[in-house]
């Protein structure tokens, strides 16, 4: 068709008709498919506002969550030093021998016996022989009464220095002029542990003797 020969008005009817197939296909290829694109954003943006707004409301509980969090940490390290979660006997017996001293006995011999695995935690009992003064052992046993880790006392035998075997004593020794009293005693400390119910019970290790 020659559009020379067509008059105005078919003129103008055949541009409107192109027109309208123009957008028509601009509609269904570009426009239709960014208006798809924008809903989808759109249903996506207000997923993302609703869920801010339920967080919000926990806004003003986050400080007091965060006090609650570091005061059980603050529990668990307490915990852990009361009772550890390793083995520690080399600082047990350092513990022990340490307030030995400040209360004025002398430490002649630990004994490990054997350990028991209970369900949540470890007993690791020691026999401790030991002398010194009559109050000074008294004093030994009102330090280890207080400190942090747990740590009981049973089994107390004790005899005078001319007859320290009546206290089980493994041997006799130079004792000091001030010194009254032999003992011997089993001192218990605890261990916690994963729970594993095939875990066998530890071997008692060697004696230690200082």
């Amino acid at each position: 068709m020659n559009l020379g020969e067509l008059t105005g008005v078919k003129l103008l009817g055949v541009l409107v008709l192109v027109a309208m197939l123009a957008t028509g296909g601009l509609y269904y290829t570009v426009y239709k498919s960014q208006r798809d694109q924008n809903d989808a954003a759109k249903i996506k943006l207000q997923a993302k506002m609703r869920e801010n707004a339920e967080l919000e409301a926990y806004r003003p509980k986050l400080a007091d969550i965060e006090r609650q969090l570091a005061s059980l940490k603050q529990q668990l390290e307490i915990e852990r030093r009361i009772v550890p979660d390793e083995k520690e006997v080399d600082n047990f017996m350092r513990l022990v021998s340490g307030e030995a001293r400040k209360s004025g006995v002398e430490i002649r011999r630990y004994t490990a016996k054997p350990y028991a695995n209970k369900e949540f935690y470890t007993e690791v009992p020691f026999e401790v022989e030991f002398d010194g003064p009559y109050y000074s052992m008294l004093g030994f046993f009102d330090r280890l009464g207080k400190v942090e880790r747990i740590v009981n006392v049973s089994n107390l035998l004790v005899a005078s220095t001319r007859a320290p075997t009546a206290a089980k004593a493994k041997h006799i020794y130079q004792y000091a002029a001030n010194e009254s009293v032999v003992a011997t005693c089993l001192t218990t400390t605890y261990f916690s542990h994963d729970l594993d119910p095939a875990a066998p019970a530890s071997k008692p290790g060697p004696p230690v003797k200082k």
